[in-house]
């Protein structure tokens, strides 16, 4: 079952606010890494290199929690716990890319490595926390 994420708390998932993802190691402890996101309908959607340790740990353990605070109202927050349900090299350049836009004003993105693989990583909500003060 998915949930619902606030049309009023978008903003915080369509940048250029960088949001918090947790995944899961191997060993159940919790990865927390900065990244940038977009929406998609009512799925977030995540960029990163494949092979990375975030990569591994949402291919072999999809739950994962996304963390956004309003960085002009601490009390203004979005918490996002969901599945990974798709990870797609096609059009992962293009999205990096669209997302460097937003978060850094230029593009292409320039932080790409020579033989680098992109990859978008499709998260639907499974269950949203929210704080709107």
């Amino acid at each position: 079952m998915s949930a619902t994420i606030p049309v009023e708390l978008l903003d915080l998932l369509t940048g250029p606010l960088v949001v918090s993802l947790a995944t899961l190691m191997p060993d159940g402890q919790p990865q927390v890494n900065p990244v940038w996101c977009s929406v998609d309908g009512g799925d977030i959607l995540v960029n990163s290199a494949k092979g990375r340790q975030k990569d591994l740990n949402m291919r072999e353990r999809p739950r994962v929690t996304v963390l956004a605070i309003d960085t002009q109202s601490p009390f203004r927050w979005l918490e996002v716990r969901g599945d990974v349900v798709s990870i797609d090299e096609e059009g992962a350049d293009a999205h990096i890319d669209d997302l460097a836009e937003v978060y850094l004003g230029k593009r292409p993105y320039p932080f790409r490595k020579d033989g680098e693989v992109r990859l978008i990583y499709r998260i639907r909500p499974r269950h949203v926390v929210t704080l709107a003060g």
